[in-house]
């Protein structure tokens, strides 16, 4: 056989196997460098696709306690709605344990306002507001601008649009 041959043979060897482990995957539900995780509507929620961790891995109480974000330590994670969550300290994870839809950002972590236009936008955990003790991330300084001005009526179109979004990142 020759060189070319043996090199087309081993590329189509590949390429079946990468189409074997993708059918399994799908077959599993599982996502490759998926920018969020699929689950169900209300646990869809913004990750890093090549760490799996939710908001950078920026502890999502440190927020409520602290008024800022602050990263938290490898040695504290736990596992919840299909994300990998960071704590600063024991305190911290086990009020998250106990409640991870009070700490949780609403809209998965995604831009309210983008939500409330019908997009499904990533908020960076660097721009952020508590609104109603609910964590909300913003993608740019401007949305954030825009969502405190009247944070009432951009929660409530952003819950307008949210079922339509989060089936768009469940497909």
């Amino acid at each position: 056989m020759t060189a070319a041959r043996q090199e087309r043979k081993s590329y189509r060897r590949c390429w079946v196997f990468a189409r074997v482990l993708w059918a399994v995957a799908l077959a599993a539900g599982v996502g490759f460098a998926l920018p969020v995780v699929r689950r169900a509507a209300a646990d869809v929620v913004v990750v890093n696709r090549y760490t799996g961790l939710a908001i950078d891995g920026v502890d999502p109480v440190s927020y409520f306690v602290d008024g800022i974000p602050k990263v938290g330590r490898a040695a504290l994670e736990l596992q919840s709605g299909g994300a990998i969550w960071r704590f600063r300290n024991e305190g911290n994870r086990a009020a998250f344990a106990a409640a991870p839809g009070v700490y949780r950002p609403r809209f998965g972590g995604h831009d309210p306002m983008a939500v409330a236009r019908g997009v499904a936008t990533p908020g960076h955990p660097a721009l952020w507001l508590i609104v109603g003790n609910r964590l909300y991330l913003f993608y740019n300084a401007r949305s954030r601008k825009a969502f405190a001005k009247d944070p009432a009526a951009a929660i409530e179109a952003a819950n307008r649009h949210w079922p339509e979004v989060s089936r768009t990142l469940l497909r």
